[in-house]
């Protein structure tokens, strides 16, 4: 049995596509996580948005995020196809660490005895 791990990916699309093809894209890509052996978790577009600098002579980029569980290779394998994609200008990949539990405050012992000084 292996292990899937959370995973997101940030997409940064070519904003010249429309709407409709960019969403199909989108489904297209989590499509291809699924064939790959991953759990698509979410997936949603956040619409164009300013870049802070040009990114193959386009000023502006269609954000679209991916939440997925997957195996490394797996995730290795998808940004492999995203690098061939003519339309994704940009992508990154981040393991999701998992919420660590949070301890209780330590409970206060007895107070400790006040020491005065005589002057």
């Amino acid at each position: 049995m292996s292990v899937l791990y959370p995973y997101e990916t940030l997409l940064i699309f070519d904003p010249r596509l429309p709407e409709e093809d960019m969403t199909a894209l989108l489904s297209k890509l989590q499509e291809t996580v699924k064939s790959l052996g991953g759990e698509v978790a979410k997936a949603e577009s956040w619409g164009k948005r300013r870049l802070a600098y040009e990114i193959r002579k386009q000023r502006e980029g269609t954000y679209a995020v991916i939440e997925c569980k997957a195996e490394p290779t797996t995730i290795k394998e998808f940004e492999r196809q995203l690098k061939l994609n003519e339309q994704v200008l940009r992508y990154f990949t981040t393991r999701v660490p998992a919420p660590k539990r949070i301890r209780s405050a330590p409970k206060p012992s007895a107070p400790a005895p006040t020491v005065e000084e005589a002057v």
